[in-house]
Order: structure tokens, then C-alpha cells, then sequence
């Protein structure tokens, strides 16, 4: 199996680093430029694989498209595909198919498309048969699952005959992802309203728009942690801005607790120590990709710290609950629930030990949360290629800060 190994490395290296364009943006200004019949030019798109997969199956001829290990780009592409004038099949990688996506193959139904489960009810592989007619234009969705299954459905309101009123049930989860969504399509001339639990989209055509693409605050999350645990480190990130549309930028907030003050300039963020926190509570309900992140960091610096909104982490790229608690074990940290939907991070960790060999379980995320730890202990990755998913250049970045 391929490893990379980091050697212990206390002290950073004063840089620059450029970012991976954000996925998030770029794969719903795919979807919204190819609903417009490709009118605009986009630039900065990201290289992450789950991007570079969206822009090939867009300009697939192929019944069948395969996702691979991208749940944004199957959810988003289900949603476009009923809107096609072609049957597709989705299909992806075995953990892809124990993804679940009955939610929205449910609500594509109920607006007139067709889907049928190829293998297991409610999971891919499935059919897609576009919408002739409209059966209604009012959907319910639960709010708290997968915003990515929300943001589908709104993409392609616009295009539907007779527009859509999307009604969230219950606890809505990642909403700055929501309004990420309504942002964008706003800059290509769709209006929308949002009045408590309901988001309303009249049919409307999609407009021409010029979208540069902003840098990836989820991918600038792990940088806030080199420098939240190294004994001394002083990083810019290039490409990231003070007002984002990306709900990961709380990240700022979050870690200003955890010991990294953020400098906003003309062209990035500088990243700097500061004293944190010992006690810290987190609700990761609008961001949950930091939750890894923030786990580590808490566990290495003996920060307690109680953290709620961790529901969507059981059907990622792995069920992120369940590795966090292994591979924090490794290292004498213990993520533990202590009443239904509130987990704790208790710390023994002592610097210093030898090298520690963390596995990924094919999610990119679990790569780069802990490659940080590498600050206190030499640190070996299982798998790294999986940071291909979203910032294929990490580890080269990584090799600039603490080779």
C-alpha cells in the first residue's frame, strides 16, 4: 500500500501557499452554466477530482455515468439528468453505492421524473428518466441530511415548466451551502425568496455571467492547523476572500478560539499563533467538513471541547464518526458521545511519540486532518493519493512548509 511519511517537524517554514480553487463553487457553476446552455465563461475551475469528473460526464454522450467517489457531482447530476432529454444510469464506486440518495430520488419523482434502483432501493446505481410534465411544483425535503440533495433541487427550479417551492422539514444542516447555492444562481439572474422553512423559485431563464471561481476554504482549513500546532509557523494563503459565499470560512471564527489569529489583505489570508482557548464548544451543523479538523487540533492541544451538528459525518466518504474515534485513539485522544448528539473530545496525548501511521479510509479528509499532527510526531499517511478528491496539490504544499 502507498504511504507518505512526515517527518516530525515543530517549527514551519515561512510561505505562501496557493490554494485549490473551491469545488463547492465550482461544481454548481457547472451544473448552472450547463442548465444555461454553457453561455459563460468560467475561470479557476478547480483540478479536484471531483470537479474534473462533473466537467467530463457534462459532455458525456454516455448512458452511463460514473461518479467514481463524488457525492456532489452523483447529486447534482441526478437532478440535472431529469431535466435532460436522455435516460442516464449514475453509478459510482462501492462505497457510492452504500451512499444514500432516496431523499432526492423521491422528490425528482414527485416533480415527474422516473427513477428506478438498479441493485438496492434508495441507493445508486439508479436510472433516471427526465420529466415530461410537471406533476407538481411544491416538494417537502427534510432539511438536516445532505444540503448537497437541496442544493440539486434548486439548480434546476429555474428550468422546471413551472418553477418550484422547495418546503424543509425539521433542522436545517449546512445552510450556508444552501445559500451558497441561491448566491451563486442570483450572480446568473435567478431570483429566489427564502422565508423560513420555504425557498420559492419562479421558471426563469438562466443569464450570462463571468464566474471566477474563489479558493477553497474547506482545503484552507488544514493550514489554520499547521499553524494552530506548530511551535511556531507564519503562513499566507493566496486566493481566499474576507466576504466568501462558502460557509467554511467559519473556520476564521472557529479558530481564533483555537490559537490562529487571520489577517485578510488584498490577496489572501496570513495566518498567525495566538493564545487559545482551554475549553471550546462547536456546533458543526453549517460546516461540517471542519469537524475532523478541529477534532485533532482539540486533541493534540488537550483544548475540551464539546461538539454537536455531527449527524451528516455517518454517510460521507466514510462514516467520519467512526474513523475519527479509531484514529484519535492511536494517539490517546477519545471522541466520545455523552448524550444522544453530543460528542467530547478528552485528551492523554503526549508530543513526542514515535511515528504514528494514520489510515484514510478512502476520504480525502481524513488524510489531511491529521498530516498537521506531524508538528508534534513524525507521521506516516495510508493511502495519501485520496487528497486527489478535493486538493490534489496538499502534499507538495505540505513538503513547502516543512521540508
Amino acid at each position: 500500500m502507498e504511504t507518505i511519511a512526515i517527518k516530525h517537524t515543530p517549527v514551519l517554514h515561512e510561505v505562501e501557499i496557493k490554494l485549490v480553487a473551491s469545488k463547492s463553487e465550482s461544481n454548481r457553476a457547472l451544473i448552472i452554466n450547463a442548465l444555461s446552455g454553457n453561455k459563460s465563461v468560467l475561470t479557476n475551475l478547480s483540478q479536484a477530482r471531483d470537479t474534473q469528473t462533473m466537467l467530463r460526464l457534462l459532455s458525456s454522450e454516455e448512458e452511463t455515468l460514473d461518479v467514481l467517489d463524488a457525492g456532489t457531482t452523483m447529486r447534482f447530476l441526478t437532478a440535472y439528468a431529469a431535466l435532460g432529454t436522455k435516460n442516464r444510469i449514475l453509478t459510482g464506486t462501492h462505497r457510492m453505492q452504500e451512499r444514500p440518495i432516496k431523499i432526492l430520488t423521491k422528490a425528482l419523482k414527485q416533480l415527474g421524473a422516473k427513477v428506478k434502483h438498479l441493485k438496492e432501493d434508495g441507493f445508486p446505481p439508479h436510472q433516471v428518466i427526465p420529466i415530461k410534465n410537471q406533476k407538481t411544483e411544491e416538494v417537502s425535503i427534510k432539511g438536516d441530511v445532505s444540503s448537497q440533495y437541496i442544493s440539486a433541487l434548486l439548480m434546476i427550479a429555474p428550468s422546471l415548466p413551472n418553477g418550484l417551492v422547495l418546503k424543509l422539514k425539521g433542522k436545517i444542516g449546512s445552510r450556508p451551502y444552501i445559500q451558497m447555492t441561491l448566491d451563486m444562481m442570483k450572480l446568473f439572474g435567478i431570483k429566489s425568496t427564502w422565508t423560513n422553512n420555504t425557498i420559492e423559485i419562479k421558471p426563469q431563464p438562466y443569464q450570462e455571467y463571468p464566474y471566477v471561481v474563489e479558493s477553497d476554504w474547506s482545503g484552507a482549513s488544514y493550514w489554520f492547523s499547521f499553524v494552530a500546532l506548530a511551535k511556531e509557523a507564519k503562513i499566507k494563503l493566496l486566493g481566499l476572500r474576507q466576504k466568501s459565499l462558502q460557509g467554511d470560512i467559519a473556520i476564521v471564527r472557529i479558530m481564533n478560539q483555537l490559537g490562529v489569529m487571520s489577517t485578510f489583505e488584498e490577496d489572501g489570508v496570513v495566518l498567525q499563533k495566538i493564545p487559545h482557548q482551554k475549553e471550546v464548544e462547536f456546533d458543526f451543523s453549517d460546516c461540517p467538513d471542519l469537524a475532523q479538523t478541529v477534532a485533532v487540533i482539540c486533541g493534540v492541544k488537550h483544548i475540551d471541547c464539546k461538539m454537536t451538528g455531527l449527524e451528516s459525518l455517518r454517510i460521507k466518504e466514510t462514516d467520519r464518526i467512526k474513523a475519527l474515534k479509531k484514529e484519535l485513539k492511536k494517539i490517546n485522544v477519545k471522541l466520545k458521545e455523552t448524550e444522544e448528539g453530543v460528542w467530547e473530545i478528552k485528551s492523554k496525548y503526549e508530543p513526542g511519540q514515535p511515528e504514528v501511521s494514520i489510515k484514510t479510509y478512502e476520504d480525502h479528509r481524513m488524510a489531511m486532518a491529521f498530516a498537521p499532527l506531524c508538528t508534534h510526531q513524525p507521521v506516516i499517511i495510508e493511502d495519501p493519493s485520496v487528497v486527489n478528491k478535493s486538493y490534489p496539490s496538499f502534499w507538495d504544499d505540505v513538503a513547502k512548509a516543512t521540508s
